[in-house]
C-alpha cells in the first residue's frame, strides 16, 4: 500500500444541499485542488502494476476525477475544480473508495450513487439508518469498492 496526499481545500458549498429537482441547475463553487508531479507518477506507478485507486474520502475522489483523463491516466496539477459527480458520470481515477455516510440531498450522496449505483446505495443508506449508523463528517464510513 502506497498511500499518496493530493489536496482538495474544500469550502461550505461541498456540503450545501441541493434545491433543484434537475440536479443539472446546482452549480457547484470552486475549490482549490494540487496533484503534485511525484502523486501522478506513483499513482499511474500503481495502476500499471496491476494495483487499485483507492481513494480516502470523496474530497480525494474529486480530486483525481479532475486530473484524469478518459485514458485513465492521473495527470499533475492545480488549479480550481467545480466538478459535480452524478449519476452517469464515469469515473476514471477512483476504483474504490473510503468514505462516511453522507446527508440527505447533498452532493456527495449523489457522488457515492453514481459510484456504486443508486439501488445500492439506497440499500446501504436504509441499514445504516435502522443500525443508527453517525451521518456526516464525524459518523461512520464504508468502502465502496
Amino acid at each position: 500500500v502506497d498511500i499518496v496526499p493530493v489536496l482538495l481545500h474544500v469550502g461550505l458549498g461541498t456540503f450545501r444541499p441541493v434545491k433543484f429537482k434537475d440536479v443539472s441547475e446546482h452549480v457547484m463553487h470552486t475549490e482549490y485542488y494540487e496533484v503534485t508531479q511525484d502523486a501522478a507518477d506513483r499513482l499511474n506507478a500503481a495502476r500499471a502494476h496491476g494495483g487499485r485507486i483507492v481513494c480516502t474520502g470523496t474530497t480525494s475522489v474529486r480530486t483525481l476525477e479532475t486530473v484524469t483523463g478518459e485514458d485513465r491516466i492521473v495527470r499533475a496539477g492545480a488549479g480550481y475544480t467545480s466538478i459535480f459527480i452524478t449519476p452517469g458520470v464515469p469515473f476514471h481515477a477512483t476504483d474504490a473508495m473510503i468514505t462516511n455516510f453522507h446527508l440527505p440531498e447533498s452532493t456527495l450522496l449523489m457522488l457515492i450513487s453514481a459510484f456504486m449505483g443508486r439501488e445500492e446505495a439506497l440499500a446501504a443508506y436504509k441499514e445504516a439508518v435502522e443500525k443508527k449508523y453517525r451521518f456526516f463528517s464525524f459518523g461512520d464510513a464504508m468502502m465502496i469498492l
